[in-house]
């Protein structure tokens, strides 16, 4: 065999080896990943042409596939597709978001835990089906937090979550302005594609799930994570004297700021408690003046800050304490702005945490896993993530938070017969935009069974009346109503 033949032998010798190590990698290595992906085609051709599972709040399914006579034979269906939106995602030909996507796997049938299902299916010649997921939502605290947003004057933005403090479960995850998966759903697949294009340069980004990928300034009610911050120092109580007065200044800068409403907070010395109750900026700036950058990163980070949660609903964003800031931002940090950013949900925690006497727990959307015979093949069991503080700490904070209700700016919340825990926030944005609506509460006060975190980004509500407590609590309250009212 002369010289040039050889190369080519070899060359294709190579080739083929290439072709075998790449057939291999994809067969045996990443066939989870490529089932997976929402751009793959083949799969989802295939998913279309079996009954895929439901997606189920209590007994109710709020996604679903019906028979159609089409060659992909079943199509999904979302009854109750605005309310329900940011949690399900929707099913498309094109991609896949939201619990749609996270549980893909068992939806389509193609989870592990389904292996039997599948076996018995092909036994006896029946035709595949998905399993179901169970989600921890709360369809009545759903409604109200859906309801409440909704009700806003204008095209207005903004977010909900509610969480069992005990387990973390979320009872309540509302996202306005919202859409209907239904459309995206479809098999006609260029309307799809023109309703897509035509929601993915909206404006208002209706796709976005504001509760969870929004991060914006926490206002005031970030205050309850530096009253944290200073009663774990050991330095400070609920009882303790802190700075209160008109204004302060801003180390290493003339600037200095006052209070929102222009007072003194009640005197220059005022009790912790009553810096939380009227929401004073001067105190909270000086504690996390004098805090520090490292402590108020430290506690920021137990609560959640800097990192991400949750692990079955895609998209979650990091809610951010900057560890780089100088002391002006370190001191506006104190009342929730400079730097410091948060989602809904991030707020949620912090204040389920302090319901539940300082320990964390991981936020998760998904209940059960069911076989299509809604047999239950797997739960989600609670998970601690960390200690944010201990609870002596919890048992101030909470106090103080219903001090607030009862006597300071979140009355609003309050509940005939029932101790309620809140704190507003109202964080300003830029000179040509509205500030931003908190709102953050927990009840009952001895047996916390929901906490609320209600985030209104823009409304039509004139600018002088945008208020956490105006916007906010209403809404708050009429979720934390609906999961203690039996």
């Amino acid at each position: 065999m002369n010289k040039p033949i050889r190369v080519v032998a070899v060359f294709c010798l190579a080739l083929f080896m290439l072709l075998l190590v790449n057939a291999t990698y994809v067969q045996y290595v990443r066939p989870d990943g490529l089932a997976d992906d929402p751009r793959n085609r083949r799969v989802i051709s295939a998913a279309f042409s079996r009954e895929r599972g439901a997606i189920l709040v209590g007994k109710e399914a709020v996604a679903r596939s019906v028979p159609i006579e089409t060659k992909y034979k079943f199509q999904r269906t979302y009854p109750q597709p605005f309310k329900y939106a940011p949690l399900t995602g929707y099913f498309s030909y094109y991609s896949q978001t939201g619990v749609e996507r996270s549980q893909n796997r068992v939806l389509s049938g193609d989870d592990s835990r389904l292996f039997v299902t599948r076996l018995v299916d092909m036994l006896s010649n029946s035709e595949p089906k998905g399993g179901n997921v169970q989600l921890t939502v709360n369809a009545k605290a759903q409604d109200a937090a859906f309801a409440g947003l909704e009700a806003l004057p204008g095209d207005a933005q903004g977010a909900v979550v509610a969480l069992e403090p005990s387990t973390g479960r979320v009872l309540a995850m509302a996202s306005t302005p919202t859409f209907d998966p239904n459309r995206l759903a479809s098999h006609d697949f260029g309307e799809v594609a023109d309703v897509a294009e035509k929601l993915n340069d909206a404006e208002n980004q209706p796709l976005v799930n504001r509760a969870i990928a929004t991060t914006l300034p926490p206002g005031s009610t970030f205050k309850l994570v530096t009253a944290a911050a200073a009663i774990e120092s050991g330095k400070y109580d609920a009882g303790s004297l802190v700075p209160g007065g008109y204004k302060f200044q801003l180390p290493e800068s003339e600037t200095t700021i006052g209070n929102h409403d222009g007072g003194n907070c009640g005197g220059p010395r005022i009790t912790l408690t009553r810096a939380l109750e009227v929401s004073c900026n001067v105190a909270f700036l000086s504690l996390a003046n004098e805090l520090g950058t490292e402590a108020m990163a430290e506690q920021a980070e137990a609560f959640g800050f800097n990192s991400t949660q949750l692990e079955d609903l895609p998209g979650q964003a990091k809610s951010l304490y900057p560890r780089d800031m100088n002391a002006p931002q370190t001191a506006m940090s104190g009342m929730g702005q400079s730097n410091v950013t948060s989602t809904p949900l991030q707020m949620a925690m912090v204040v389920a945490a302090i319901a539940n006497d300082g320990d964390v727990m991981r936020p998760y959307v998904v209940d059960e896993v069911r076989a299509p015979n809604l047999s239950v093949l797997d739960r989600t069991d609670p998970e601690t993530l960390s200690n944010a503080v201990s609870a002596s700490t919890a048992a101030e904070l909470k106090d103080m938070m219903v001090s607030t209700v009862e006597q300071g700016t979140a009355t609003v919340a309050q509940i005939p017969g029932v101790e309620v825990g809140g704190k507003t926030g109202t964080a300003q944005s830029t000179e040509d935009r509205p500030p931003y609506a908190w709102f953050v509460s927990f009840a009952p006060a001895d047996d916390p069974q929901v906490a609320v975190a209600v985030m209104v980004e823009a409304s039509a509500t004139a600018r002088n009346e945008i208020a956490g407590g105006l916007l906010g609590g209403p809404i708050a309250k009429a979720v934390m109503e609906a999961v203690i009212t039996r």
